[in-house]
């Protein structure tokens, strides 16, 4: 078989698999977010294991760890934040009718900017009140009427424990088995591909589950020196969607920053909030994420966020579970396909090194 038709029938393969992907995507959520569970925790099995444990009972022992993890975290952590969450909602009329009657008139005032009668708070809430009831109707019927699709979340939440006990323990003997489907001439490439997105996905998910808790502290201790009302609360919340980058940034200081509303003189509450995250970006960007992370990830903020936007767009949330993974893989492929093309085209590479060098001096810059 010649190189071109191997590379035919990979695409096909490739093609046919992104298919069935898409088919079963409604049934593959639990299955996948087992995996992702399963990969993050194996290296600390590994640990327990080389500690003379056999794998069942490392595996236990790591299921025991996280329970007593998030057990410790919602019983510290979670009455806190409820409550702040609950007060929050409950604070969200005054806070829209303090922006509609003293915000908007001082803006008006000092900036000379008028708003339409059908411009504020107020209005928008009346306007699209009716039509938030009837689209929360029309979800309601739906779920009503969709019972099988509620009972298919039910029966996931208790899938997922079982799948991941059963895949962590048999970690090692499932890339083992399909490392064995490999043809033995495809081996040397595929296996370092393998593991280059190992390193760059094991990488990023341990490193960036690590980063969203510590911003989470950082944010929550921040806001509460700060003496913002409902600090927990929005420094949580900000800390767990920071996976998506810069979203966690945009959220925390639009959600305090209307909070701060509340006060009675809030310029200094709001230079504390944009201080406060503003040092925790720079804690972020120079300690946390080259520590926790590291400089060899490769993947970039705008394919992390089309990654993530592109998944749940087609596949809903297994999309977004498997949005990371697939971005990873994809830029290893992209990578290794750039390298192989250089290598077999010496004459472009040549190109690139005087363009790149021509573009980087000075005196080529001012002639």
């Amino acid at each position: 078989m010649s190189g071109s038709d191997l590379r035919i029938n990979w695409l096909i393969a490739v093609a046919l698999a992104g298919w069935l992907l898409y088919l079963l995507a409604p049934i593959l959520t639990p299955f996948v977010a087992s995996a992702l569970l399963a990969y993050v925790g194996d290296p600390l099995a590994d640990r327990l294991q080389r500690l003379k444990l056999p794998r069942t009972v490392a595996v236990v022992s790591v299921f025991l760890l996280t329970f007593l993890f998030i057990a410790l975290l919602v019983l510290l952590v979670g009455p806190l934040v409820r409550s702040q969450v609950v007060a929050l909602l409950d604070a969200l009329p005054s806070i829209a009718a303090q922006i509609e009657h003293e915000w908007m008139p001082w803006i008006t005032q000092t900036f000379d900017v008028q708003f339409d009668a059908g411009v504020g708070i107020g209005p928008f809430l009346e306007s699209y009140g009716q039509m938030a009831g009837e689209w929360g109707g029309k979800v309601l019927m739906s779920v009503a009427e969709s019972g099988g699709a509620l009972a298919a979340a039910v029966i996931s939440l208790f899938l997922i424990p079982i799948l991941t006990f059963y895949m962590l323990r048999d970690w090692d003997l499932i890339v083992a088995r399909l490392g064995a489907l490999v043809p033995m001439s495809q081996r040397d490439t595929v296996f370092g591909l393998a593991r280059d997105t190992d390193e760059m996905l094991g990488a990023f998910l341990r490193g960036q589950i690590m980063v969203m808790i510590s911003l989470a502290i950082i944010y929550s201790l921040g806001l509460s020196l700060v003496g913002l009302k409902f600090a927990v609360a929005i420094g949580v919340v900000s800390g767990l969607v920071s996976f998506v980058p810069y979203l966690g940034l945009v959220f925390g200081i639009v959600l305090a920053s209307l909070t701060v509303v509340l006060e009675p003189n809030p310029v200094w509450p709001l230079i504390g909030v944009i201080a406060t995250f503003s040092i925790a970006q720079m804690i972020e960007g120079s300690v946390l994420t080259p520590k926790l992370v590291g400089d060899r990830i490769g993947l970039h903020p705008v394919l992390v966020i089309f990654a993530v936007a592109a998944g749940g767009q087609l596949f809903g949330f297994f999309g977004i579970l498997l949005a990371l993974p697939a971005a990873a893989v994809l830029s290893v492929l992209v990578r290794f396909a750039y390298v192989t093309y250089l290598k077999e085209h010496p004459e472009v590479a040549g190109e690139l090194d005087d363009a790149t060098g021509e573009a980087a001096s000075p005196d080529t810059a001012r002639d």
